[in-house]
């Protein structure tokens, strides 16, 4: 029998020239990360960070899970400056405050699921986390009579199993590019540097509705966002429906035929 030895250098060459055929299969199936994660047998599940998008638009998005003291103020400067955005409610904070549900609902903005009880959900099974969003879900059709579409995990803190079951549920599973920190209290100049610095082309940026600088910092962050010429819009409006992919840092793209 005939032993065949191979140099360490030819198997190097070898695993980089298979790299470069994942890549370029990669692309030519039109970046789908589902393709890549059957190739290689994984089930990596990221949520939508940021859309690619010509068009100068992002997203205001607000989250509620605890208070109620600077959310008027909020909505009030969202009027005046004609500006729609989204809020992510927990069911919770719904029981509490239902009329400014309501209110949240009749001023146009769009509301969104944040669970019921912002729990970890990396820490509950399927079947949990289901309850968590269908519980809020039906909680605000019950005051607003429109069911989520929109859930934006608690803390942020996501797997895949989350993201999965997120879908399963009938939501767009959305998370931010664009952290302002508010509920840190950093300072306004903090935020507003934050902010300006860091947003782009189908940006969503994350605000509280209970912290206490946002309101403080948001007329004139709104004001000089415009004259840079970007479009608020709610999240819903900016996202793809269908046909689209999310890459390896969460931007939701249109997928190539």
């Amino acid at each position: 029998m005939k032993v065949v030895f191979i140099s360490k250098k030819t198997i190097i060459n070898i695993g980089l020239v298979l790299c470069i055929t994942m890549v370029s299969i990669f692309y030519a199936m039109g970046g789908r990360l589902g393709f890549i994660n059957v190739f290689l047998n994984t089930q990596n599940e990221i949520p939508i960070y940021s859309v690619e998008t010509q068009d100068k638009k992002l997203a205001l998005t607000f989250d509620a899970a605890w208070g109620d003291q600077y959310t008027d103020e909020i909505l009030n400067i969202l009027e005046k400056n004609n500006i729609k955005a989204t809020f992510f409610l927990v069911g919770s904070w719904t029981d509490k405050y239902g009329e400014k549900v309501k209110k949240i609902k009749n001023m146009g903005h769009e509301i969104g699921n944040h669970s019921s009880t912002h729990p970890h959900l990396t820490q509950l099974d399927a079947q949990k986390i289901k309850e968590e969003i269908y519980a809020t879900s039906d909680k605000i059709k019950n005051i607003i009579g429109k069911s989520t579409q929109l859930f934006r995990p608690p803390f942020g803190d996501y797997n895949s199993n989350v993201v999965r079951t997120v879908r399963e549920t009938g939501h767009f599973c959305i998370q931010w590019d664009v952290d302002s920190l508010d509920w840190t209290n950093p300072g306004e100049d903090f935020i507003y540097d934050r902010i300006m610095n860091n947003i782009g082309n189908g940006s969503i940026i994350l605000f509280h509705n209970n912290a206490e600088q946002t309101p403080k910092i948001l007329d004139r962050l709104i004001k000089d966002i415009k004259k840079q010429g970007y479009q608020f819009v709610m999240v819903s409006e900016m996202i793809y429906k269908d046909n689209y992919f999310i890459d390896h840092t969460g931007k939701q793209r249109v997928a190539k035929p």
